[in-house]
């Protein structure tokens, strides 16, 4: 899974470089295996993004891209989606991305983290509650509803864009209630009043939350 990650991460067009940051000898071996470079970093850090923000530190790139380890159909595409309004907006310190929900086992799965944006597709919040709350559309709450857009909403993609000064700063915030009452990092940015850049991919890749989740993998990759 993480080869799969290494390489599709590797063919984005803003890419310079991937880095494995691993605390596990054998993931290190594993990716040494295949050619790839990876990371040891401190067993000691509470989060993906302390852990990345160690390796960062021994960096001098300015911009900083959090591709989850568990996101093997991860589309190159999606990954310079989310770098270009840091290229473009010197202001954006942090962006990431959305895609459209289409199927009600996904609205109200806790495991698939919804996200609401402003007008300027700046987050407002996220959320592993349905978001937004359809109050007077609960009788319409089926496939077809959300496929067709009638319920248009989108589920967060876990992967991040950071100008490398702010992922260093953020690193070094405390956590914050939302962000532990959620258990999701990115609220830890909005409460201390950052904003974070969503922008809309196409693409739907699958994270590897839960077993059955690897199933769906292997079957799409079957396809």
């Amino acid at each position: 899974m993480v080869q799969h990650v290494y390489e599709r991460a590797s063919r984005a067009s803003h890419v310079s470089e991937v880095i494995v940051a691993t605390d596990d000898e054998r993931i290190m071996q594993a990716v040494k295996a295949f050619g790839g470079r990876a990371e040891m970093t401190s067993r000691g850090h509470e989060t993906g993004t302390d852990r990345l923000a160690e390796v960062a530190a021994r960096l001098d790139s300015d911009l900083i891209v959090n591709v989850q380890g568990d996101e093997p159909l991860i589309e190159p595409a999606m990954i310079d989606d989310a770098i270009q309004p840091l290229i473009e907006d010197s202001s954006i310190c942090m962006g990431t991305l959305k895609s459209r929900i289409k199927q009600l086992h996904d609205f109200l799965s806790p495991n698939v983290v919804k996200v609401v944006t402003d007008w300027e597709g700046f987050a407002l919040y996220f959320s592993r509650s349905p978001l937004p709350n359809f109050r007077d559309k609960w009788n319409d709450l089926k496939d077809e509803a959300f496929a067709s857009g009638k319920l248009l909403c989108y589920k967060h993609v876990g992967l991040y864009a950071y100008r490398r000064d702010f992922l260093l700063q953020f690193s070094q915030m405390s956590p914050t209630y939302l962000e532990l009452a959620e258990k999701l990092e990115q609220l830890r940015a909005l409460e201390n009043g950052y904003r974070i850049k969503v922008v809309e991919t196409e693409f739907d890749s699958i994270g590897v939350d839960v077993p059955s989740d690897l199933d769906s993998v292997l079957a799409r990759l079957s396809a």
